[in-house]
């Protein structure tokens, strides 16, 4: 038989499913849906397009889990069934969860032509198709357990893979890496981190230790030490934590600090930029080589809407800085310590926004004295 050039898998119907739980096809392996585990497996030997035999309740999911320019069919109607088996064309048939193991020899995966299935389907799903051909590579799922058991096994084999491709994982038993993460020639995994999701790393990285990883794309020499960064591009030669967190939607650029019990949401940073310590960055627009000093808030939400902050290339922001946004600072402007800033800072100006200091002589002395305690 050809290479099968089609595929139908079947989910669990969704009456089967109690409310608190989803089929087996879209629970995760090592972050990764198995549906997703078995879709690109497919795709890469040749599957062109899939049939998912799926309820309404879990459709939207189920199609999530492969690309969006593959061509994939959900449904349970027999009828939409029908017309996609309507063809001589080899069809690769899963029954059942399953993840791709090389060495698995044949089971309960077959393939037959679309015309043959579409005739034994006729009364319903049925194993008993003629001249259907076994098909190897497939281990079946049967419960979370048997995931959990398979689970160490196949990030034994992610990490073996990605040792053999270049990279340098300190402990391999204390990483666990998504099966659809690409990392660089060089880069340096440290214990207790997490790469999953989409993400690519890029050459000579440090990642961890305890790092987590989720979508992003990182540029080279970058290093992310016990920190959480998703769905975020992080340029080359930047340092984010210990204990920072980026949220999604960032463009973090080259060159960048991004330090201690930092957050930085929604945002854009320019190339040079400092963001050493205590400071929330949030739906902002920061130039290249701003300096932020410790304690700097951009205050973007105001209980209804979010707004956003400008930063001009070169500003320094002084330390317990707060910028009410919406709010534009100027190029090379400098911001006083402790100043709330909600009007516009011309280029290069000094913004100073608190009240004098005033000392009242004598006061603390008078106060303890009210109070019968000594300094």
């Amino acid at each position: 038989m050809d290479q099968p050039k089609r595929a139908v898998l079947i989910m669990e119907e969704d009456a089967l499913i109690p409310e608190d739980a989803k089929p087996l096809m879209l629970e995760a392996v090592l972050f990764c849906p198995v549906l997703t585990w078995m879709g690109n497996r497919l795709l890469a030997d040749g599957v062109q397009r899939f049939f998912v035999v799926c309820g309404p309740r879990f459709a939207a999911e189920a199609r999530s889990c492969f690309p969006a320019e593959a061509d994939v069919t959900v449904s349970e109607q027999q009828g939409d069934l029908n017309a996609f088996l309507n063809t001589p064309d080899a069809t690769a048939v899963l029954l059942r969860p399953a993840l791709p193991m090389e060495e698995a020899g044949p089971g309960f995966a077959y393939a037959a032509s679309g015309y043959e299935l579409q005739e034994a389907w006729k009364s319903g799903l049925t194993n008993k198709v003629e001249a259907a051909e076994l098909l190897s590579g497939w281990v079946p799922l049967f419960s979370l357990e048997t995931v959990a058991e398979l689970e160490l096994v196949m990030r034994d084999r992610i990490v073996k893979r990605h040792i053999q491709n270049g990279v340098r994982v300190l402990d391999p038993a204390a990483v666990y890496i998504d099966p659809r993460v690409a990392i660089g020639r060089g880069t340096v995994v440290l214990p207790g981190s997490i790469l999953r999701g989409e993400s690519v790393i890029g050459r000579g990285c440090v990642i961890g230790p305890n790092a987590m990883v989720r979508s992003c794309t990182v540029g080279d020499e970058t290093e992310i030490n016990a920190s959480q960064a998703n769905e975020s591009v992080i340029g080359s030669r930047t340092h984010v934590g210990p204990f920072a967190y980026i949220r999604p939607g960032c463009t973090i650029g080259d060159d960048i600090k991004v330090g201690d019990f930092v957050e930085v949401k929604n945002s854009t940073i320019g190339d040079g930029t400092k963001i050493s310590h205590l400071t929330y960055v949030g739906d902002s627009d920061v130039g290249k080589k701003v300096n932020f000093g410790c304690g700097t808030v951009t205050t973007n939400y105001d209980g209804f809407k979010k707004y956003r902050c400008t930063i001009g290339d070169g500003a320094f922001l002084g330390c317990n800085t707060n910028l009410v946004a919406p709010v534009t600072v100027g190029e090379g402007s400098y911001t006083a310590a402790g100043s709330t800033i909600t009007k516009e800072v011309p280029p290069d100006a000094l913004a100073v926004a608190r009240e004098r200091q005033k000392n009242i002589e004598g006061w603390a002395a008078s106060r303890r004295r009210l109070h019968g305690k000594d300094r």
